[in-house]
């Protein structure tokens, strides 16, 4: 069978895109459907290749039962555009960064992550980083609705049988 592969993506990889791997991998494993799945995070600049999740980031999301520590920042790449299936990006500047480099067969792949979250009425998953822990709760709650509706948008397609 072939994995679903999912790239979450915001600008420097340390708080969003990771969170969003995080909880995208602890909602799909509490699910049994893990081994449907491949997921990846990355940042449109290259700011913390290399890093691992800002401090407040992994505090906010382990008291959640979410555990970032082994994440790295890294950069998307070209390959990333062919290689995986779903590129949700986190707002609408990284958004727009990624079309902007796409090849434009594959520009289909690319959404914002809370287009599957509809009911919350927010396009964006806002940047904590300048911010207060309240802002690690909130990238948290956003991605945890967003990956709910993901899923069911992927059932609702056929995509996901589980």
């Amino acid at each position: 069978m072939r994995k679903i592969k999912v790239l979450f993506v915001c600008m420097g990889n340390i708080c969003r895109s990771p969170t969003a791997e995080g909880v995208f991998n602890t909602f799909i494993l509490n699910r049994n459907l893990a081994d449907v799945f491949e997921v990846d995070s990355a940042g449109t600049h290259a700011y913390h290749v290399g890093d691992a999740p800002d401090l407040r980031a992994q505090k906010a999301a382990r008291e959640r039962g979410i555990e970032l520590k082994h994440i790295r920042a890294r950069k998307v790449n070209t390959a990333d555009f062919e290689v995986f299936d779903h590129i949700l990006a986190m707002d609408e500047e990284n958004c727009a960064i990624l079309f902007e480099s796409c090849p434009d067969e594959y520009r289909h792949k690319i959404r914002l992550f809370l287009d599957y979250a509809p009911h919350l009425r927010q396009s964006e998953v806002p940047d904590p980083y300048y911010g207060g822990a309240y802002g690690f709760e909130r990238v948290l709650d956003l991605v945890e609705a967003a990956s709910e509706g993901f899923i069911e948008t992927l059932q609702r397609e056929g995509v996901l049988t589980s």
